[in-house]
């Protein structure tokens, strides 16, 4: 059976998301997955706790990312053990990550905030896109699949989990024996990732909407 992770998970050490590291962990077996990247915002601050639980869980992968805002949108990065400086065009950040041993996705790049956008998604120097994003709309999700398919890319999906309930709404399958962060990013490399799940309902969409717009008055409306 295909490794299912979710590739797009923000904990407490996000500005968005007040969930502990290891209630994410803790949460695994409910919906059925065998892990989860740690993708806080601009910063590996949860990286040291998730190494710690990742020794005492290896059962299952638990996988060190970021999700760093560049110029034209957000990034998933994964394996690397420090944050890719913000604020950078996503070509020359995209570049810094791979310098670095780690792997680059665009996060939900149809997304009408925070997404790369189309422009950016068809050029983009990567090997895969985020196609399954669970606070995405379907049409944003299928449009950024369509292009994965157009472009011969792999696929990624991920919660984008800001609470407990999210983890698994959408999610990524790797070959069946990925056991390590090297053995995720080599199939991520080789376009071996198909992602699963779907988008919120619309209902909780927004929800979500409401919640980020008062998380973003009380930040003082900071981007992330």
């Amino acid at each position: 059976m295909p490794v299912r992770l979710d590739l797009h998970v923000h904990s407490r050490y996000s500005p968005d998301s007040r969930v502990p590291v290891d209630a994410f962990v803790n949460h695994l077996g409910a919906v059925g997955l065998n892990g989860f990247a740690l993708t806080d915002h601009n910063t590996v601050g949860g990286h040291g706790e998730l190494g710690a639980l990742a020794q005492r869980h290896p059962e299952v992968l638990l996988v060190p990312g970021v999700e760093v805002s560049t110029i034209e949108g957000h990034l998933l990065v994964y394996g690397i053990p420090e944050a890719p400086p913000p604020r950078r065009e996503l070509a020359e950040t995209v570049s810094w990550v791979q310098a670095h041993g780690g792997e680059a996705v665009p996060a939900h790049p149809f997304r009408w905030t925070h997404g790369v956008g189309g422009r950016v998604a068809q050029s983009a120097p990567v090997s895969a896109l985020e196609t399954t994003n669970g606070h995405n709309s379907r049409r944003a999700n299928l449009r950024a699949s369509r292009l994965a398919t157009a472009r011969k890319l792999g696929a990624t999906g991920g919660s984008d989990a800001h609470t407990l309930a999210d983890l698994g709404r959408a999610f990524t399958e790797v070959p069946d024996g990925t056991a390590s962060v090297d053995e995720l990013l080599e199939a991520i490399r080789r376009g071996r990732s198909l992602a699963g799940g779907g988008p919120a309902p619309l209902a909780l969409r927004v929800r979500l909407v409401a919640r980020s717009t008062a998380l973003r008055i009380r930040r003082g409306f900071r981007t992330v």
